[in-house]
């Protein structure tokens, strides 16, 4: 299952939307930190990633995750994280970065992890009602 970590950091890097779906059970149901309240199937959240790497222009995303915890029992797991995604220029140079926190509902089938549930979020400050994205 922690490959599927691997996989997401790779993907997102190389903006591949394929290899991004991959992870992804056909059937996955996101609830996630932008936009709409959720999404359902591989084609909602084709649409939600064609339009994140489509926006990035030149400038590429490195995801990385802290302090991943997992429990797996037989085809099913949980994972969760606190997910960093740094914007970087076509230099290489940091613009601008953010942090939320993530979770994986996967489940194995022939022998392949496939994340069925997504939920990202972050905390809100109860003054702003604004997203805290940085700790």
């Amino acid at each position: 299952m922690i490959e599927a970590f691997e996989g997401y950091k790779t993907a997102v890097f190389a903006k591949d939307v394929e290899a991004f779906l991959s992870l992804y059970d056909k059937d996955v149901r996101v609830f996630d930190l932008w936009g709409d309240w959720f999404s359902e199937g591989i084609e909602a959240l084709r649409k939600g990633v064609t339009g994140w790497f489509g926006s990035l222009g030149t400038d590429t995303v490195a995801a990385s995750f802290g302090n991943i915890q997992t429990t797996v029992s037989g085809d099913l797991a949980m994972a969760t994280a606190f997910t960093t995604y740094r914007g970087l220029s076509a230099e290489g140079k940091e613009l601008r970065s953010m942090q939320n926190r993530l979770t994986w509902g996967l489940q194995r089938r022939n022998g392949v992890w496939k994340i069925i549930h997504e939920h990202t979020s972050a905390p809100v400050d109860p003054e702003t009602t604004k997203a805290i994205l940085k700790p």
